[in-house]
């Protein structure tokens, strides 16, 4: 017998107990059975649901101590003094000239985006960053409630984490400058820094969404105004609070606070929106477009000023060149299929021509040469169906009448012809904003890797386009690593993104284009499924974009811009607070990604592509295998998204009918949902699978290959990282709940008698679940993939793991079984619910296939409307009328919910902050 569980260390010890038993018995599952010795206290009394709650709270505390100290270790030094010296180390070129080109251009463009990953809430937010910054452990006694997380909410948070980049940007700036008057004091001045710009795409990105009203973004884009020119007003009131040209800032400000009211309101009357449009259209003294004279009077100031308040204001300057009438630039993005919908009502409207084509590419040509600019209003906007065209008016509105100098991002989702950045370049020409619009193709779905070279090569031989870029300067790509990660696995899908990367470079270099940048964003999250490697902040950095990428664009004389996003609330941890911020922005200024050896020695792994290749192709082929595989599909979708929080204002999949999740696909869900399943289900395939299996054909060589090569020791971390957090144990014990016989041997020989009817319920009903089947299935393919991935293990170098790595495994597998002990009791209880009659086309079965698919809301809601616990009483209504009926007091369904209704909602409620608790040990949500 097992002694009543009180704390984690319980759990641990009898986890550890369970796991020796592996050694006599294989197929012994150590979670699982941690899991039944739960449910068999929970069950019978010994523990009830404040235990378990007690110990969730324990191992919440480890979770978010677990965040904070992954971040800590990327970021560290933390301290401001720290981080000057830093900063000072990297002060390295006595040349002037040098020091100006590397400071004069970015070394990174930081995009803020709201990617649904707002796991926790500002409080634990800040509990984690406050440890962050000193290396302590967090407060865990910090509010759970969370928020609604709606897109203001997420614009707010953004608009924070932006915040602390610009003051840490500044002061990074003022640092530079003060270094340069003490080593150039008669070139200093000329200095104009630029390390860092900024972005948002928060409130502009329409792909995938329609909640997104247009004059929502216009609002937002107003809003940021309003706050960046009161934040330019505060920097300049601190150098000099009686400055001439805070009589331009302030009323400024107010004129742009006043309009983001305007456009802050319901604006879909007629009259509404066009008293806001003309308050905003119509000229005004107070209607600053552009910061251009103001930044040069600020810097001419300079010349003549002492030391101290010369540095002050080239710095507000250069966060005014920087950022423009805004917290920074912004992206637009919208799928290639709403360009697609809206050029053929120009070019073809019987809708039968194939947008790839040579004879729409020959239409596109002759569109965009004879293109003229027309006018647009906000009329023209509020009647326009597109979503395309209405994000092309939505700039052109923006450029005119809230900031004319910043440029727009045009980032086009499942771009995979060229045809459709001349579609975009047609309507920016149409609208007359070309000139200050970077259209930017993303490549993230498996085709449009495999074909990215030969579209890159097709497009830069367009004439159109090349001037076109050559005008703007620079030639923007978008790269994604969520959805390639997802479809190709991320090991392959890092290695076909760098390899793009290079025919990009190979491509602007045949067509002579070594005047004009190279702008690559690389969108990716925090988790090691999405692109974020979490070793280190250099292995961060060349993740993304390698070494190997950056020289060919070095040898070709093309600039290279990298940039990068940091998503949601993961990704905004990295700025929580000022600190933190200058932490981060010190790190990218020690491994500046815009730079590289061009005259280092070829990597090994790009040497012997001999074997490098074939190891690409045998992990890809691996994890294609997975993908098509319906196993993997039914297992993946077993719960629908029921284990994961909502983390974001974007939907994660479509509403279905209540068995529609049987049949779901893994289109059906987006690309953060999927991993954080992969996380909570213990085991993240789309990282580890593959890797073993491609090298049972060469342990040897391919491990050679992989030592000797600094990319395939990086390719490694990533592995031995995640596979440090992996179990297939757990994996299997969740198809254990849907074992027939488990639940029909369950209260075998009288073990738990007052559970043999539900026991023998759940057995009868689930005797024709497939789920069983298919856990143990995909168990067993994961786990011959992971002996050959052991085998190489043991032919490579021994890394040095964490310490606590034992520690940490014992952590998650008690929250695993935890959470499957309170998944039996979800199931118990909701086989035990008394019958009710069918309502709605609901039946009870169909309310025990929500709980089984974890639709524990859906659930809810039905046993609620089944089971009222109060009703309505005739001292309600004020008529006249006498009546004797009804002759006793209404009795509502007080027992039902007391045993039934309430502790499966309580147990939902832990299970979600067991999600988060695991979430925050694998250092992001999905």
């Amino acid at each position: 017998m097992t002694g009543t569980f009180r704390t984690v260390g319980d759990l641990s010890a009898k986890l550890q107990e369970h796991h020796v038993r592996t050694q006599e018995t294989p197929l012994f599952n150590p979670v699982f059975q941690l899991s039944l010795d739960l449910s068999r206290q929970l069950e019978s009394g010994a523990l009830d649901l404040d235990g378990i709650e007690a110990m969730v709270a324990e191992l919440e505390c480890t979770g978010l101590e677990a965040r904070a100290k992954r971040l800590h270790r990327l970021l560290a030094p933390t301290g401001t003094a720290e981080n000057e010296k830093a900063l000072a180390d990297t002060f390295t070129v006595d040349d002037f000239d040098a020091f100006r080109e590397r400071w004069e251009h970015p070394q990174l463009h930081a995009v803020f985006t709201a990617h649904p990953t707002f796991l926790l809430n500002p409080a634990q937010t800040d509990s984690v960053a406050t440890a962050a910054m000193g290396g302590d452990a967090p407060a865990c006694d910090v509010a759970a409630d969370r928020p609604e997380i709606t897109l203001s909410y997420e614009h707010g948070r953004a608009m924070r984490a932006i915040a602390h980049a610009q003051d840490a940007r500044d002061a990074m700036v003022a640092q530079a400058l003060d270094h340069a008057t003490d080593y150039w004091p008669r070139q200093w001045l000329d200095l104009r820094p630029l390390p860092f710009r900024f972005a948002s795409w928060v409130g502009y990105d329409m792909d995938g969404r329609t909640d997104i009203k247009w004059y929502d973004s216009i609002g937002f884009r107003l809003a940021e105004k309003a706050q960046r020119l009161a934040r330019y007003t505060a920097q300049l009131e601190a150098i000099d609070a009686r400055h001439d040209l805070l009589e331009t800032l302030r009323p400024a400000t107010s004129y742009a606070q006043d309009r983001a009211a305007d456009f802050a309101a319901d604006l879909s009357a007629p009259e509404a929106l066009s008293a806001a449009a003309n308050r905003l259209t119509r000229d005004d003294p107070a209607k600053l477009l552009s910061l251009t004279p103001l930044a040069d009077a600020l810097e001419a100031e300079a010349v003549n000023a002492a030391k101290s308040r010369a540095i002050a204001l080239k710095t507000l300057a250069a966060a005014m060149r920087a950022d423009g009438l805004g917290m920074g630039w912004i992206h637009f993005r919208v799928n290639a299929k709403q360009l697609h919908n809206a050029i053929r009502r120009r070019i073809d409207d019987g809708n039968t021509l194939d947008i790839a084509s040579q004879g729409a590419m020959a239409t596109l040509r002759d569109l965009l040469a004879d293109a003229q600019p027309l006018r647009s209003n906000f009329a023209a906007l509020a009647i326009e169906a597109s979503t395309a065209i209405r994000q092309f008016l939505a700039m052109a509105q923006i450029l005119h009448h809230v900031d004319a100098d910043a440029p727009i991002r045009m980032l086009v989702a499942e771009c995979e012809q060229p045809a459709t950045v001349l579609a975009a370049l047609y309507f920016a020409r149409l609208f007359g904003i070309e000139e200050k619009v970077d259209v930017s193709p993303l490549f993230e779905t498996e085709q449009a890797l495999e074909h990215g070279g030969r579209f890159v090569d097709s497009l830069l031989a367009e004439p159109a386009y090349r001037d076109y870029a050559q005008k703007r300067g620079r030639v923007c790509i978008q790269t994604g690593f969520s959805d390639a990660g997802r479809f190709v696995g991320q090991i392959p899908a890092s290695l076909a993104i760098e390899r793009l990367q290079g025919r990009l470079a190979e491509a602007m270099a045949a067509q002579g284009m070594t005047g004009t940048a190279a702008l690559i964003f690389n969108t990716h999250g925090e988790s090691m499924g999405r692109g974020a490697h979490p070793s280190s902040f250099a292995d961060r950095l060349a993740w993304p974009l390698s070494p190997w990428a950056r020289r060919r664009f070095k040898r070709g004389g093309i600039r290279l811009e990298p940039e990068v996003s940091f998503q949601g609330g993961d990704g905004y941890l990295h700025f929580s607070t000022p600190e933190l911020a200058r932490a981060t922005l010190t790190r990218i200024m020690e491994h500046p990604p815009a730079d590289t050896d061009a005259d280092a020695p070829t990597d090994e792994f790009y040497r012997r592509t001999d074997l490098s290749l074939d190891f690409y192709r045998a992990i890809r082929h691996h994890q294609r295998e997975h993908l098509e595989s319906r196993t993997y599909a039914r297992a993946i979708t077993a719960f629908g998204l029921g284990m994961l929080n909502n983390t974001g204002s974007r939907v994660s999949r479509r509403q279905s009918d209540v068995n529609a999740d049987r049949e779901m696909s893994l289109r059906q869900i987006r690309a953060i949902p999927h991993n954080a399943v992969l996380q909570q289900l213990g085991y993240p395939v789309n990282v580890i699978a593959g890797v073993g299996t491609a090298a049972q054909s060469d342990y040897e060589g391919i491990a050679q290959l992989l030592s000797d090569s600094e990319r395939g020791r990086q390719l490694m971390r990533l592995v031995r990282e995640s596979n440090a957090l992996a179990s297939i144990k757990t994996v299997a014990a969740y198809g254990e709940l849907f074992n027939s016989a488990y639940w029909a041997s369950r209260p075998y020989r009288g073990t738990e008698d007052h559970l043999s009817d539900a026991c023998e319920a759940l057995a009868e009903y689930l005797t024709t679940d497939d789920r069983n089947g298919v856990f143990r299935r995909l168990a067993s393919r994961l786990r011959v993939d992971a002996l050959k991935l052991h085998r190489l293990f043991g032919h490579l170098p021994n890394e040095n793991l964490p310490d606590d790595r034992e520690t940490t495994r014992r952590s998650i597998g008690a929250l695993q079984g935890l959470r499957l002990a309170l998944m039996q009791h979800l199931f118990l209880k909701a086989v035990s619910v008394p019958a009710f009659s069918r309502a709605n086309d609901i039946s009870r079965e169909d309310v025990l296939e929500m709980v089984f698919t974890l639709r524990i809301d859906d659930a809810l809601a039905q046993l609620n409307r089944a089971f009222p616990t109060s009703f309505p009483s005739p001292k309600d209504f004020a008529v006249d009328c006498p009546s004797d009926y009804p002759d006793g007091e209404g009795e509502g369904y007080n027992a039902i919910r007391r045993d039934f209704i309430d502790p499966i909602a309580r147990a939902n409620a832990l299970m979600l902050r067991i999600s988060t608790a695991i979430a925050n040990i694998f250092g992001a949500h999905g």
